[in-house]
């Protein structure tokens, strides 16, 4: 399968199905247990209404988020990353306070075949083209410690560790890193 001719663009809530159909996928990779916060068996399980509204709420003209895809010739889906807006003055996921506004990437997934090809490297640009658009001073992203390839990605395309560490979601005593990239 080539690697070429792919878009970037922002995620269509008509498209919830295609979206379940790639998370579903990402959560069967190899690493999805160090790379995200949900299994499997929790996201198949959820009803089509969830995915019709998580699509919808990261669409164009959706507050707050904006979830990019890249899209093979022929229509499949072969990767995705979303970017939520933290406003300052809040608290995050895992109950940190948000201290000024940021963008906060989740759910960076690319299908196998269509890595090192440079769809990660277009999905972050779109992804932090808008946060910058969206006037957040940094965007972050957390990474578990042990997923050293989503490290190495994330220095590319030129995070950097902020010395931020947290517990995994599920309380057990892996550790996860958060990563930043200032605007400049």
């Amino acid at each position: 399968m080539t690697k070429t001719g792919f878009v970037v663009r922002t995620v269509r809530a008509e498209e919830w199905a295609a979206v379940k159909g790639l998370r579903l996928v990402a959560l069967q990779d190899p690493v999805a247990h160090l790379a995200f916060l949900e299994t499997y068996e929790q996201a198949v399980a959820r009803p089509d209404e969830f995915w019709q509204g998580r699509a919808a709420g990261a669409a164009d003209g959706a507050p707050g988020a904006r979830q990019f895809v890249a899209e093979a010739p022929g229509g499949d889906l072969v990767g995705t990353l979303t970017v939520l807006i933290e406003e300052a003055g809040t608290v995050d996921w895992a109950g940190f306070p948000v201290e000024r506004r940021q963008g906060h990437v989740v759910g960076v997934y690319v299908r196998p075949e269509w890595r090192g090809g440079g769809v990660s490297r277009a999905l972050f640009d779109a992804g932090l083209s808008w946060a910058w658009d969206s006037g957040v001073e940094r965007v972050r992203l957390i990474v578990h410690e042990e997923n050293g390839v989503a490290q190495a990605l994330y220095r590319r395309v030129g995070f950097v560790p902020s010395g931020v560490t947290g517990p995994l979601g599920d309380g057990g005593d892996e550790t996860e890193l958060e990563f930043v990239l200032e605007r400049s």
